[in-house]
């Protein structure tokens, strides 16, 4: 379906994912329609937003019968880019970066680790799920010969700077970072922050705030 050029706006973008998997827990549950009342009550999205959010690509529903699920599931699989493959590495081997590489569900959606890298030498060679370490000076140069599309950064805020500019010298498209800062880099770079410590004081905040509500 081609989707005409507009501007989406980034609270429908973010709720792309979550119609996707709540439509692949319905395809799992044998579930061939659903009308935009019962996407609603799963969902807990009132039905008018979902039907707003999806008449923002086409619409897809029928009045009278809903949406098919298997067709609506493969249709935001193509908007969110993920009916094709996208090589990506981990910078990083740590904690963190071993447990991204151990999320098997990612190559289901199409993310494939071709490689993690790391500037500690004992690591070298150690596997994470059939990958081999390697060495950060070998980074630049593997980014380049296979066609790596996206780099997770989880690595402390003091190196993320200099690595995300040798990511983005040896063409990479877009950095998932786990970096606690914020990157600087060339428009054309897609940067996906996570903060997972801004996560939970925003967590923290609505504890207090539900806790003020009950005095």
């Amino acid at each position: 379906m081609a989707v005409e050029e507009k501007h989406i706006s980034s609270a429908v973008i973010r709720r792309l994912p979550r119609y996707y998997r709540y439509l692949g827990e319905l395809l799992d549950s044998g579930v061939e329609r659903i009308s935009s009342n019962e996407l609603s009550e799963r969902m807990k999205v009132t039905a008018s937003q979902i039907r707003q959010d999806l008449n923002n690509f086409g619409g897809f529903g029928q009045q009278g019968y809903g949406y098919n699920v298997e067709y609506l599931h493969k249709e935001i699989s193509k908007i969110l880019g993920i009916d094709t493959s996208h090589n990506m590495i981990i910078v990083g081997a740590g904690n963190l970066g071993q447990a991204i590489a151990g999320y098997a569900d990612f190559e289901k959606r199409g993310f494939i680790v071709k490689g993690i890298f790391d500037i500690n030498p004992e690591l070298t060679g150690h596997s994470i799920r059939g990958i081999n370490v390697k060495m950060f000076y070998e980074m630049e140069d593997f980014v380049k010969n296979n066609d790596i599309e996206i780099a997770a950064l989880t690595i402390p805020k003091e190196s993320a700077v200099e690595v995300a500019n040798i990511l983005v010298k040896a063409g990479i498209k877009a950095i998932w970072n786990f970096a606690h800062t914020d990157l600087n880099l060339p428009k054309d770079i897609i940067v996906e922050n996570v903060h997972l410590s801004e996560s939970l004081m925003r967590l923290s905040y609505n504890i207090a705030s539900r806790n003020k509500d009950k005095k």
